[in-house]
């Protein structure tokens, strides 16, 4: 941008470009709104278009991702800085104790694994012989009988409930 003073076009002499230079680096670095870099600053009056054709540009922050995502990042953080509490506690008595005995540490710590694994296998075999084992029904009739096997299968969803009845005869 030419200075105000001298005609568009025109070569400078290096006197007057000497002196340009030292002109533009203390409009640089002026500190004052009133003697703002000419060179260097510029604002363009015309609006932002609502939607325009520009590609998108990264913000600052978290990157972008569905809501879904957001909340399940947002559950795993929370986890992640719950457990700091509940490891410097455990770390903290074993600081304390001096003296752990490694085999003892597994042991406390693959006992209840395997206690919740034994106790799902008991459950499974247990609900296996129920399911196998076929209804008995004895029925004795004596005089006019009218038997009616009416099934019914009810389903109940949502926080309100809603039951649906179905009947199978």
């Amino acid at each position: 941008m030419n200075h105000p003073d001298r005609p568009a076009g025109r070569a400078l002499s290096e006197a007057e470009a000497e002196a340009e230079a030292i002109r533009l680096i203390a409009e640089g670095y002026s500190q004052t709104s009133s003697t703002a870099p000419v060179a260097t600053f510029y604002k363009d009056p015309t609006p932002a278009p609502a939607v325009g054709s520009a590609p998108p540009e990264r913000q600052p922050g978290r990157a972008p991702m569905s809501q879904r995502a957001t909340d399940i990042s947002g559950v795993m953080l929370a986890a992640g800085l719950a457990s700091v509490p509940i490891s410097g506690g455990i770390s903290l008595v074993l600081w304390t104790v001096g003296h752990v005995d490694p085999v003892v540490v597994g042991i406390v710590c693959v006992a209840p694994v395997a206690f919740l694994g034994a106790l799902s296998r008991v459950f499974k075999s247990a609900k296996a012989v129920v399911e196998a084992a076929p209804p008995v029904i004895h029925q004795h009739y004596e005089g006019t009988v009218i038997q009616d096997n009416t099934e019914v299968t009810t389903h109940t969803r949502g926080v309100i409930a809603r039951t649906t009845n179905q009947f199978d005869r």
